[in-house]
């Protein structure tokens, strides 16, 4: 990474860095092993850090799931700083590495999402503008991030076997309730919309194991789930695996039970601002499903072509170093 306006040499800035984590008190065995008393350290060390370390600390305040998964050099590069910094981040508030931080992202993350005041905690506990403004900027900027990032890492034999399967069926049943019901609504309507066989799982009445039993053996099913993934779609998904039923998996990580249960399946991680979740991706991959699905039936999509699988494999390659 280049040095910005401004920045001081990277020498300089280890300088003072290493100042920070000497007089910080570094005990790995005593660091916070709970999310919230992490961020209530890292909000009471903010102002004794220096100017680099904040950029991550706001960061890692506004953008805990992209911290509790993503690599250290493309958190770098979002945060602006060098992949060191990350590291020296970790250790001024006690953890062993970057890595052992991450841990009690990656616990918070996947034991649940943080309930709506939590979030507003995080939201006015950050460093942005506080005024309405600012947070259609870092709301819209998310949305952007979640929508780009998709786009470059999307496995494309997936979503070709994800249209195929669905182009095939019947009828297309899709579920999907809490976060993800607004992209199954859509995606019913959508394919509604343009002449596809399409029902909602609705749970309307406690029916839901009910409307999951009509799926026809010719039918497909389309389900939608993300962290803290709701046990009625997973209910869904698992009895019209389990009778032979083509299941077509929208879902936010690999270790999602989702995908256990799922024939293909496409992941989606949306981007975050303050704990406050975009849904970018996953109505533009909606949209892909749904006129994809419909033009594989009138036979008016054509397959990507290997050379633009094999650049696309690339660019996700490069993007992964």
């Amino acid at each position: 990474m280049g040095m910005e306006d401004g920045q001081m040499p990277q020498a300089q800035q280890d300088a003072e860095d290493e100042a920070v984590l000497s007089a910080a008190d570094i005990d790995s065995a005593t660091a916070p092993r709970d999310f919230r008393e992490l961020r209530t350290l890292i909000l009471e060390r903010r102002d004794r850090l220096p100017k680099r370390l904040v950029q991550v600390a706001d960061f890692a305040i506004h953008h805990p799931q992209e911290i509790a998964f993503g690599r250290v050099a493309e958190l770098a590069r979002k945060a602006q700083v060098q992949p060191s910094t990350m590291i020296r981040f970790a250790q001024a508030l006690g953890y062993s590495g970057f890595s052992d931080l991450q841990l009690v992202f990656q616990s918070y993350a996947r034991d649940r999402w943080p309930d709506y005041n939590t979030r507003l905690e995080v939201l006015h506990d950050g460093a942005h503008g506080g005024d309405v403004l600012s947070l259609l900027d870092g709301l819209v900027e998310a949305s952007c991030t979640s929508a780009r990032d998709f786009r470059q890492s999307v496995d494309v034999e997936a979503l070709e076997q994800a249209v195929d399967r669905l182009a095939r069926a019947h009828t297309i049943h899709v579920v999907g309730v809490r976060r993800a019901f607004p992209v199954a609504v859509y995606l019913t309507y959508a394919l509604q919309k343009l002449g596809a066989r399409c029902d909602l799982i609705d749970q309307l009445g406690g029916l839901g194991s009910r409307q999951a039993d009509l799926i026809g053996s010719e039918d497909a099913l389309l389900a939608v789930s993300y962290t803290p993934y709701a046990g009625e779609t997973l209910d869904s998904a698992r009895a019209a695996f389990e009778r032979g039923v083509p299941v077509v998996g929208i879902t936010d990580s690999p270790f999602s039970p989702l995908v256990q249960v799922a024939n293909v399946w496409l992941e989606v991680a949306e981007a975050d601002y303050s704990g406050f979740r975009s849904l970018s991706a996953s109505f533009a991959l909606a949209t892909t499903l749904a006129v994809g699905t419909v033009s594989q039936r009138s036979g008016d999509l054509r397959p990507a072509r290997s050379v633009q699988k094999k650049e696309h494999m690339d660019r996700i390659d490069r993007n992964l170093e």
